[in-house]
């Protein structure tokens, strides 16, 4: 749900000889702009991809690909902080041609991600603090440092969509290059629309003023309180009318706070991170867990991450906004 620390992979990784491939086969479906000519892409880094034909066999991040098979751009490979197998993101796929190459942060198996045979990998980057700045000298997200990514680049060039802002925002860059790689429009419409309903029915639910507090926690990293304004997604929901309790500091994205510490922290809703914190049921193993009117209320539900789509964003706004709806004011 989150842009989680990049972690060292403790190994050093073993280089691997990558032979430059010449496209794909006859047999390979190509988007109709693959036969008329060039493909270009600027990415939000400013970096332009250019290629000789549309990308067919699209390669990368969990996050991003997910949304565009939302857009009907199948990916061949992907790799991200958990095995797409596990992931939220893609319920309801099949899976069965999708080569997973990563399952931890910063694990890639750059040899199976070289027989994929991608013709482009996307990943996307955040910014390293609230003004939504973006270090080039740093790797994007999936990639646990520079050397890593040089290495994927040698399979298939890369482009990046910057997490930043609001999810709005986001979500028309992955339509572009969603649009770009060959979606129908029709798809997208759809799901434009979709999410406008959803969107509305979300601002009605936020007008009971019901707080809303999005943790990730465990027993021994603690309490940590993400920040609305710096995760598209709550940017989002606030700016839909969602009210977000504020948990105070200086810190980007989260405020982290000891387990002795959480009583100070109450909400009316508690949204708790799938990606690695614990469940509600571990987390009453803290006395102080249990202290909070939320807890005491029964009113916990999953912190999904949600990909920057329309779709993705119209099924967790609808779902959040019937949290919202169901939910008693106890603070």
């Amino acid at each position: 749900m989150h842009p989680r620390p990049r972690r060292p992979a403790g190994a050093a990784l073993t280089l691997v000889a990558l032979v430059a491939t010449a496209g794909c086969s006859g047999e390979s479906a190509e988007p109709a702009a693959a036969q008329e000519g060039g493909w270009s892409f600027t990415d939000d880094l400013g970096t332009t991809v250019e290629l000789d034909a549309t990308p067919a066999r699209v390669a990368g991040l969990n996050d991003v690909i997910a949304s565009l098979w939302n857009y009907g751009v199948e990916p061949v490979a992907g790799f991200g902080q958990t095995s797409a197998a596990g992931d939220v993101a893609f319920e309801g796929k099949d899976l069965t041609d999708l080569e997973i190459v990563g399952e931890s942060y910063g694990q890639i198996d750059l040899e199976r991600l070289a027989a994929a045979d991608p013709d482009l990998i996307v990943t996307s980057v955040y910014p390293t603090d609230s003004s939504g700045a973006l270090d080039p000298t740093q790797p994007l997200y999936g990639f646990e440092s520079l050397q890593q990514q040089e290495q994927v680049a040698q399979i298939a060039p890369i482009v990046a969509i910057a997490y930043r802002g609001s999810a709005a925002e986001v979500i028309e860059r992955t339509v572009e290059l969603a649009e770009s790689l060959g979606a129908d429009g029709a798809t997208i419409d759809a799901a434009r629309e979709e999410y406008d309903a959803a969107a509305a029915e979300l601002t009605t639910a936020g007008e009971r003023g019901i707080t809303v507090l999005p943790v990730y926690a465990t027993a021994t990293d603690g309490w940590w309180m993400g920040k609305a304004p710096d995760d598209p997604s709550l940017r989002l929901y606030s700016d839909l009318g969602v009210d977000f309790v504020d948990p105070g500091g200086d810190t980007y994205f989260w405020e982290a706070v000891s387990w002795e510490q959480v009583p100070e922290h109450p909400s009316d809703v508690i949204l708790y991170s799938l990606r690695g914190g614990e469940t509600p049921e571990q987390m009453r193993a803290q006395p102080t867990y249990t202290l909070l009117p939320a807890v005491q209320a029964g009113q916990e539900h999953p912190w999904e991450y949600v990909g920057m789509d329309h779709t993705a964003q119209a099924a967790y706004m609808s779902e959040l906004a019937g949290w919202l709806d169901q939910a008693r004011k106890v603070t």
